[in-house]
Parts: structure tokens; sequence; C-alpha cells
């Protein structure tokens, strides 16, 4: 499976691993050899620790390298009057009588907590591409959906602080 990347998720994913690579890599080298100089290995604890954050690093690069390796690269414009990646939205869910903003984003972005969801996630996918005042269904499942209203669309740009989800 592919993931679907925007361009500017690929240069946050570049910059990520630069900074691995260039600054944390080493970092946590010299830890290793530190506390690899305290003594006995089968009781340092501290030794362990930093191998584990060593190892930790190194597989968050090779993880980010495979990534941009198989990315689909996926256009983030959208019509101004349509909801498209990185706008958000504020929906009025029928069902509880509440009204919500969520922003539109890239499955890697992608994070409930902070009203990030992905354009593959139910929710999302049934927003794509309509517009303000449509009555939307959304599939769950099968045997559940739900109906939400689109009461505004907010054109946003590309905010450079989110970051990339890491793992």
């Amino acid at each position: 499976m592919y993931d679907k990347l925007t361009k500017s998720d690929m240069k946050k994913m570049r910059e990520e691993i630069e900074y691995r690579k260039l600054t944390l890599r080493p970092k946590l080298l010299e830890d290793v050899k530190e506390t690899r100089a305290h003594g006995d290995l089968s009781e340092n604890f501290e030794y362990h620790a930093a191998k584990r954050e060593k190892n930790k690093n190194e597989s968050r690069i090779r993880y980010l390298e495979r990534m941009l390796k198989t990315a689909q690269v996926i256009d983030d414009s959208s019509k101004e009057d349509e909801v498209g990646m990185n706008n958000t939205v504020e929906v009025y869910f029928e069902e509880d009588d509440t009204t919500e903003a969520y922003r539109i984003v890239t499955t890697v972005r992608g994070d409930s907590l902070h009203n990030l969801i992905s354009i593959e996630s139910p929710l999302g996918k049934a927003l794509m591409g309509r517009r303000e005042g449509d009555r939307v269904e959304v599939r769950v499942n099968d045997s559940y959906s739900y109906f939400v209203v689109i009461r505004k669309i907010i054109n946003t740009e590309d905010d450079s602080a989110d970051k990339i989800r890491s793992y």
C-alpha cells in the first residue's frame, strides 16, 4: 500500500531525516560510547537505554525513507468553494446537535485528538469535494452511517508548524 503524501509532507519528512542523521545520530552514538565506558554491560541500565534510543532513531529514519520511496504524491490544491486538502471544515453533526471544526490532511498527518482528519477516514472521504451547505452521509461501515452538514470551509494554507506524526 502506498501512502498518499503532499509535496509539503515529503519536504517535512526529508527535513526530519536530515535532522535525525546529522544532529541526533551523532549525539546518540556518543551517548552509547559514554555509557559503555561505565563498566559491566550486563548491569548497565544507562547503556541499554542509550542503545534503545539509538535503535529507535535508526528505525525512524528507515521508516521515513521507505515512506518517501513508496509515496504517492497528491495535489494539495482545491477549488475555492470545495472541501480539499488542508482546508478547515466546520461540520454540524445532526445526531449529536454539535458543531466541530476539522482540518483535512493526509493519512500520515492525521491526528483526531487535534482535529486533523485523514482523507482516508470515513469523514474525510465524505467531505472531500463537497461545498458549504451540503448535507453529507458519512458511511462508517455497511451497517452504520450518519449525516453531517458543512457549515463553513476555510482555505487554510499548509502550516509549517504541523509535524509529521511520529510512530
